[in-house]
């Protein structure tokens, strides 16, 4: 990670050897001074420590104006004993190191799937170019397994920092962002969820072309929100400027000044 040590803000990403991670990286390591926090040694310059312990991630927070919280068990099925202590217990970490350290801003890598209850109702119709259903960031909370209601808890414990503690949080509802960064690569369309039971290869892809999430556009997404000096709470979701747009991104637009530069194909 980068250390530009020119004013520059100071930014703590964690979980910096993910998919995500590696695109900060790779897209915002001129734009702000990069330090990185990894569970295990990482090929870069990092900080090893578990969010899972408070006391052995502290001394990363300090300094920092920012932190990109990204480290969690990631797949959608992941089950209670991961969910617990990496996306509860590892999310209120992040969250109590930052305050503890007097860190002013805290980017949390919420999920789709936090209302995900609304795109298994909605499947497969919900993809089609022709369907009116958008939802926002004021839709009910409905999440569709044990990682999506991390998500809606970690975004709740965020308000929660927000209100008590003073802290400044972005909640990103990412859709999705793969390591090929190809919408059309048919190994992307083949991991959809399987809890949205989608049968055949076009569903899949079709899927894909609303929820796609360019890695160029997230980092985009993330440096609005490291930038943006006037709110202290959001709720924006992430996908790139796609033919179908079932996830809301005019609020995203409209409060953070996002503009996606990427598009899946129609």
């Amino acid at each position: 990670m980068a250390d530009g040590g020119d004013g520059r803000k100071r930014v703590l990403v964690t979980g910096a050897s993910g998919v995500i991670g590696r695109a900060v990286q790779e897209f915002l390591s001129d734009r702000y001074e990069l330090h990185a926090l990894t569970r295990s040694p990482a090929d870069f310059p990092s900080q090893v420590a578990d969010i899972t312990d408070l006391d052995a991630i502290q001394p990363a927070f300090t300094g920092m104006d920012a932190v990109v919280h990204l480290a969690a068990s990631s797949s959608v099925e992941s089950p209670w004993d991961d969910v617990l202590p990496n996306n509860l217990i590892g999310t209120y970490n992040v969250y109590e190191a930052a305050r503890r350290a007097g860190v002013d801003t805290v980017v949390f890598a919420s999920s789709n799937h936090a209302i995900g209850v609304y795109e298994i109702e909605g499947a497969p119709d919900l993809y089609e170019l022709d369907d009116p259903r958008v939802y926002d960031h004021t839709v009910d909370i409905r999440p569709d397994s044990l990682y999506g209601m991390s998500k809606a808890y970690g975004e709740a414990l965020g308000r929660y920092y927000v209100d008590m503690h003073g802290l400044r949080v972005f909640c990103l509802r990412i859709g999705s962002v793969r390591a090929s960064d190809d919408p059309r690569d048919p190994k992307l369309a083949d991991a959809s969820p399987p809890l949205l039971n989608l049968e055949t290869a076009e569903q899949r892809f079709k899927r894909m072309r609303g929820t796609w999430l360019s890695r160029r556009d997230c980092c985009e997404l993330i440096a609005r929100c490291l930038d943006n000096e006037d709110l202290n709470w959001a709720v924006v979701y992430g996908i790139s400027d796609n033919p179908r747009q079932f996830w809301d991104i005019s609020h995203a637009k409209r409060i953070l000044g996002y503009a996606p530069q990427d598009s899946a194909p129609e």
